[in-house]
Parts: C-alpha cells; structure tokens; sequence
C-alpha cells in the first residue's frame, strides 16, 4: 500500500499479515506505522508478546517504509533483518519504520517497536529488494524441487 492512511485499516496482501491481524496506519515518503492489539494468541508462555510476532511486526513496518517509495506493481522481499529486544512487548504494539538509504534495486530501513505505554521493545534494522510481484496462484508444483538432503547447492541438473 503506498500513500497515507488516516486510520488503520487490514493490511489485505498478505493472508500472514492479515491473521495475525496487524493494521496499517500509515505508509508515506519512506516512512510506515503499523499497529498490533496483542490477543492471546500473540503471547508466550510468560504472557508477553512473542518474539517472532515481535519481529514479524517490525519487518512489516520496515517493508512498508520501502515498499512507500516503490512505483506501481513493486513490491520488497527481505533480505536480511536483525531484531534486538529491548523488554517485553504488552498491550498494543505500535511499530514505525523509516528507509535511510534506497538505492534503484534495495532499501536499508531502521525501525522500533513500543508498547501501548510507550515502552522501548524492540530495534529492527533490514534490507529490501525491490522486485515486480510475483503472479499470485501460479502453478508450483510443476517446478522441480531438491529434496535430496545430501544434495548440494549450484545449478540443477537439467
């Protein structure tokens, strides 16, 4: 999604995204808000945020920061991410995310996660390429698969 929102609304690309129930506020000039209200199904066995939502959260706010100065039909996959958790998530989660360098193939973006408090939970810091989406529904299992697990990388054999 690309442009600001006033409220937050489902983020519908991706059925992910959408069950885990993350909202978008804002998406805008290379920078993203994105809000969690955290139901038991997010937690841990200490009753906190788990952390992979944690830091699911924070890729999808860092990839709509990048994905907000991509044109029509782009999307971002991640690269890499490094998350450091600061205190356990409670509440409303509210990650921002911010691009601070895009080049014409990647974005390098900085993000961080609060509490509905205002707590500090988590620093995110990520890479993302610019890609055309992916045709949705495209038949895969036509493709051949190495499931041979003595098999090595390089190029497949045929």
């Amino acid at each position: 999604m690309t442009g600001s929102t006033s409220s937050a609304q489902p983020l519908i690309e991706s059925p992910f995204v959408d069950h885990l129930g993350a909202q978008l506020v804002s998406a805008a000039d290379g920078a993203s808000e994105v809000v969690l209200s955290l139901a038991t199904r997010h937690l841990n066995t200490w009753d906190v945020a788990h952390g992979g939502v944690t830091m699911t959260l924070a890729d999808i706010a860092l990839a709509m920061a990048a994905r907000s100065l991509a044109g029509d039909g782009i999307g971002v996959v991640t690269v890499e991410m490094k998350v450091n958790f600061m205190q356990p998530g409670r509440g409303e989660l509210r990650a921002t995310g911010r691009v601070l360098h895009r080049s014409t193939t990647m974005a390098y973006c900085e993000g961080e996660i609060r509490d509905s408090e205002g707590h500090f939970v988590a620093k995110a810091l990520g890479t993302f390429k610019y890609m055309r989406r992916l045709a949705v529904g495209r038949d895969v299992t036509s493709q051949r698969l190495r499931s041979d697990p003595a098999a090595k990388p390089g190029p497949s054999d045929g």
